[in-house]
């Protein structure tokens, strides 16, 4: 007999697809050895009873599961040649992976940072435009996925065993300094945008920058634009005034989708009180990151869910449960020898702070898109939080923002 816990959080209909299945391998695009999808490294998962198991279940089942940035692709085995692998534009979605997620929707913000089929800057219009058709057509030769564009697509997910996918992009160079591109992104489905990422760009600073001059004249015209299309917006990379120029100028809630409290953890890759603070004011919400050696704390310096977990705690203390949600932005493979290998490219360096921590091979207990959400939500059931208060943080925030910032 099956052990309750060993069983998928919520029943997909996952058929076995594998990407582009529906193409030859070898002959209509080159073979990559791919890291496996499940089990690949022994993450723990969080200790609960049965009957806290249980429960866990039941809130899977009731309530929607939205995480608010992951990169849902199979990562290469051999990582020394990703940037080779990046240039073909092939993304390989984990399916099997996602299907014992337990998600009912994923902001999935592909991989357009290293876009790099024509340029090793990535970030490029023509690349950003291969890369997102490229996802999209494989999601359309199955049925769990399915392109998420309203928010009653998410509703109908859930109904329907789907996961809704969410395109997002997580910084907005390539649209140069053309405003109604925007416009063609918003056509093209995607319905999350960040202003910059790590470098600056035409619309403000990312939190690369020495000198954060905010968001430029441009920068707002495209706040507004975005308000005005229905394409929520992230800060999570952005530098700190132009963060908190972004809500200002906003006549929207915005997110801060994947990020933590730089309260706990001296590192410009997480954001300080007063922007978490002032993002919360507008009706925002912040989503927890858990990439490798992000959201440590002096307390868990090395990186696990416990660390992860004291970066939310912080946060709803800051500012109220109805603000704070989960964007883990993990993926399938190995993250750590990701971030090695796109070190320059990825400005790791820079959005690191100063202080010392321990290296890990990979973040215990949230390592992957599958175990995420299911070790979330067991850690807050065996820390006390009631229904209605896990219910906002997994998936409520969210959708509350969504439904005031989407056009439908």
């Amino acid at each position: 007999m099956t052990d309750l816990k060993d069983a998928p959080m919520q029943q997909k209909n996952y058929t076995g697809y594998k990407s582009f299945s529906y193409l030859e391998a070898g002959t209509d695009y080159k073979v990559w050895p791919l890291s496996a999808e499940l089990n690949r490294v022994p993450s723990r998962k969080v200790s609960v009873s049965n009957e806290e198991e249980a429960r866990v279940r039941r809130l899977f089942q009731q309530h929607l599961m939205i995480s608010l940035h992951d990169h849902c692709f199979i990562a290469p085995e051999d990582l020394s040649q990703f940037l080779e692998f990046r240039r073909w534009g092939r993304d390989f979605t984990g399916y099997e992976g996602l299907s014992v997620s337990g998600l009912d929707a994923v902001f999935d913000n592909l991989m357009n940072g290293t876009a790099m089929i024509t340029s090793r800057g990535g970030w490029k219009w023509d690349d950003v435009i291969y890369d997102m058709g490229m996802r999209l057509s494989d999601i359309a030769h199955q049925e769990m996925v399915v392109h998420c564009k309203t928010t009653q697509d998410i509703v109908d997910a859930k109904k329907n065993g789907q996961i809704a996918f969410i395109v997002s992009l997580e910084g907005a160079a390539m649209i140069e300094n053309e405003l109604d591109r925007l416009d063609i992104l918003y056509g093209l489905g995607v319905r999350c945008m960040g202003i910059a990422y790590s470098e600056g760009n035409a619309l403000g600073s990312g939190l690369k920058e020495p000198r954060d001059g905010g968001l430029t004249t441009f920068g707002r015209q495209a706040v507004k634009r975005m308000n005005k299309l229905g394409i929520a917006i992230d800060v999570s990379h952005s530098g700190d005034q132009t963060s908190l120029d972004t809500i200002e100028v906003s006549d929207k809630p915005i997110f801060i989708t994947h990020a933590g409290a730089r309260a706990l953890w001296n590192s410009n890759r997480l954001k300080p009180d007063d922007v978490i603070q002032a993002c919360a004011a507008k009706g925002g919400v912040i989503g927890i990151e858990a990439a490798p050696h992000t959201t440590l704390t002096e307390k868990h310096s090395r990186h696990s869910i416990e660390s992860f977990m004291e970066h939310f705690e912080y946060c709803v203390n800051l500012v109220g449960i109805d603000h704070v949600a989960f964007g883990p932005d993990v993926l399938f493979g190995d993250h750590v020898g990701l971030h090695t290998a796109l070190t320059e490219a990825l400005s790791i360096g820079a959005s690191r702070g100063h202080l010392s921590y321990e290296k890990v091979p990979y973040v215990d207990g949230i390592e992957n898109p599958a175990e995420a959400f299911p070790n979330i939500v067991r850690w807050l059931v065996k820390h006390g939080y009631s229904d209605g208060d896990i219910a906002k943080a997994v998936g409520g925030n969210v959708m509350r923002v969504l439904k005031e910032t989407w056009a439908r």
